[in-house]
């Protein structure tokens, strides 16, 4: 080890003047500086031991360890990092990046933070001060109450995988906030989160334990995470893009974009048949709407895992699908990941192939909402083999069954029998390779492509579509949080989103309203793609009209929503962005949660509370042409009360923007 560069800071009282002093002392702060730099780690020494992060003498930020306590002093590596010791445990501090980095148009402070032995038993916690009312906070898990920024959300000891609890589709281990800085962990820490308990309160604290939903038999664990700093929330992201979330390789299919989706699901649920679809696909040609393709939804397979369709409701699938082509539909079907107990043949090949996932007992049994206690079973896709006949029998529903593409549900952690065994594929497990593994298999076939589940797969050209909605306005599942996980899902690095079906999926027996059902589609309007179900001839004439007027202006935008899936593959750029993405620095605009971005130039401020004709539009710094009139605004400003009638939708185009 070298002897570290050392400038020592007392922070004392009166009568503490000496390095010999201190345990007479308040507090004592020690700053040790990375060689070759002007980056700090500043030690501070008080009721918990916390470490600084510093730029000349400038905070970075600032980490509480919650749970470390040592009288050491950091020691420099002959890497030229820190480490520094409690006697079991050592954390080491590594400076990755200090400088402009390329494409993020900013100066970069990145330093790894590690501890590469957790104890069985303990649980390192380390907490960044959320600093809410002058700092906000994005990315973070899909949730189901999902408020935005994010820095209002409450978890305790919460698993970080994602899991059926709370909608948790899709989550990077990452955390953006407004001052420009962000947190990122890495896969093989069994991370759980706190944040905003009564214990942590205002606090975002990271923490990482071998227990349950992870692998309870390591011993060793890790816990890694990074700290980086930019000039701003967009530069930040920028470098996260680069250095941990990545970019898409392509991007999905043109028209899934341009014209509807339509799903068996929300309207017609399980019961589905050859006359259900068909009469389906007539109405929707017969009241005058396009289509990209039908979807058949649940109840369409002999037993839940066969992926053959039953008899009685399907007598014909390859006539039904013929059918349906020529009248201009393409056909989708949804797909599981699940095989139910009573469907025998197959339970029982792939059981005896040992595909299926099993716990340490050596049992298949799960459950999924399709399924009672212990009668399920699924497969495990983290198997080169489980990959391979699982795509095989899809083909097989394509080449002989005529299925163009198909939904893929499920995937997240919760499905899986407590403490799995999956395949090992690298020193360490977590049950996030169960996630990956899953989806990059159906990302296979092709563009028409969704899925609900999402783990460091952002490179996949296919579209990741919200979890289930409630038919609801507020931040309970309703249409808010429609708004709030589309920009979720963009900050995790996923553009390509496919919102939920339109109006909600009218669960609890309560079905959409005109009123939820119109404002709903006129927010998806400025989103990548448009999902129904529930039909607007089900409500009347009026309601058919409105559709029409923005199911067509969806597809007017096609052209420019394509450009911003070819951006999103060049630089990783969000395809919906928050609106601060155009003036990171606006603390007005960082605080926005019921308006958003496509692309650089649009933006749409949907009614999205109940029984509203009118709302409050922020607009950043730009001049800005009213999308219903030709009226001009020099932003930043607030248009106050826009009325917005049934039929209206508020948007602004930038001055001087041009669809192609």
């Amino acid at each position: 080890m070298r002897f570290p560069t050392l400038s020592l800071l007392l922070v004392v009282a009166s009568s503490c003047c000496l390095w010999e002093a201190v345990s007479s002392c308040t507090s004592i702060e020690q700053r040790y500086k990375f060689p070759n730099s002007n980056i700090y780690v500043r030690l501070r020494r008080g009721d918990k031991l916390q470490y600084e992060l510093m730029k000349g003498d400038k905070t970075l930020q600032t980490v509480t360890f919650d749970n470390f306590e040592t009288s050491a002093n950091l020691v420099e590596t002959d890497s030229g990092g820190y480490t520094l010791t409690d006697g079991t445990t050592v954390v080491q501090f590594t400076l990755v990046t200090n400088g402009v980095v390329s494409g993020t148009g900013s100066d970069i402070t990145h330093v790894r933070v590690s501890r590469d032995r957790v104890l069985k038993g303990t649980q390192p916690r380390d907490c960044f001060p959320l600093k809410t009312g002058s700092t906000h906070w994005f990315s973070g898990p899909e949730q189901k109450q999902h408020y935005w920024p994010v820095e209002r959300q409450v978890h305790s000891n919460y698993s970080y995988l994602p899991k059926e609890l709370d909608n948790f589709g899709v989550g990077e281990r990452y955390w953006l906030n407004s001052a420009g800085a962000f947190l990122y962990v890495e896969s093989n820490t069994p991370l759980f989160l706190d944040q905003n308990t009564a214990a942590y309160p205002g606090q975002l604290c990271l923490s990482a334990t071998s227990e349950l939903p992870y692998d309870p038999r390591v011993t060793e664990g890790k816990f890694v995470y990074h700290v980086a700093v930019a000039k701003d929330a967009k530069a930040a992201h920028k470098y996260a893009v680069k250095t941990f979330l990545g970019q898409p390789t392509g991007f999905p299919d043109e028209r899934m974009v341009m014209h509807p989706v339509w799903s068996t699901w929300a309207l017609y649920k399980a019961e589905v048949s050859d006359d259900v679809v068909r009469d389906f696909a007539k109405q929707i040609l017969d009241n005058g709407f396009n289509n990209s393709q039908l979807e058949i939804d649940d109840d369409w397979e002999d037993c839940y895992g066969a992926l053959t369709f039953r008899k009685n409701k399907f007598p014909d699938s390859k006539t039904l699908s013929d059918d349906l082509k020529a009248l201009g539909f393409r056909v989708t079907l949804w797909i599981h990941p699940f095989i139910n107990n009573n469907c025998t043949a197959i339970y029982e090949e792939a059981k005896s192939l040992g595909y299926l996932v099993l716990d340490h007992e050596g049992s298949s049994d799960t459950q999924w909402w399709n399924s009672k206690p212990k009668d399920a079973a699924i497969l495990d896709f983290t198997k080169t083999e489980v990959q391979e006949w699982f795509a095989k029998r899809l083909k097989r529903l394509q080449d002989e069954d005529g299925i163009d593409s198909f939904k893929f549900d499920a995937g997240e952690t919760s499905w899986l029998p407590s403490d799995p065994v999956l395949q090992a594929s690298s020193s360490m497990v977590t049950p996030l390779q169960a996630v990956g593994d899953y989806v990059r298999t159906v990302a296979a076939f092709g563009d028409m492509v969704e899925v609900r589940s999402a783990q460091n797969t952002q490179e996949l050209p296919i579209f990741v579509r919200i979890v289930d909605k409630d038919s609801e306005w507020g931040w309970n599942n309703g249409l808010l949080t429609l708004i709030s996980s589309m920009l979720q899902m963009n900050l995790n690095g996923y553009p390509f989103v496919l919102p939920d079906m339109i109006g909600g999926n009218g669960y609890y027996e309560k079905p959409p309203t005109k009123e939820l059902f119109l404002r709903w589609l006129q927010a998806n309007v400025f989103m990548p793609a448009l999902q129904f179900s529930f039909v607007p001839w089900n409500f009347d004439d009026e309601t058919i009209a409105i559709s029409k007027t923005f199911t067509t202006m969806h597809a007017t935008y096609t052209p420019y929503i394509m450009k911003l899936f070819q951006r999103a593959v060049d630089s990783g750029e969000p395809v919906n962005a928050p609106l601060w993405w155009i003036a990171p620095t606006d603390e007005v605009a960082q605080s926005i949660y019921d308006e958003f971005l496509l692309g650089d130039d649009i933006i749409a401020a949907p009614i999205v509370v109940e029984g509203a004709t009118k709302r409050d539009i922020y607009l950043p710094e730009g001049e800005w042409k009213d999308g219903n009139s030709d009226q001009v605004y020099q932003g930043p400003t607030w248009v106050m009360d826009y009325p917005a009638a049934l039929d209206t939708l508020p948007h602004f185009v930038r001055v001087g923007f041009q669809l192609e």
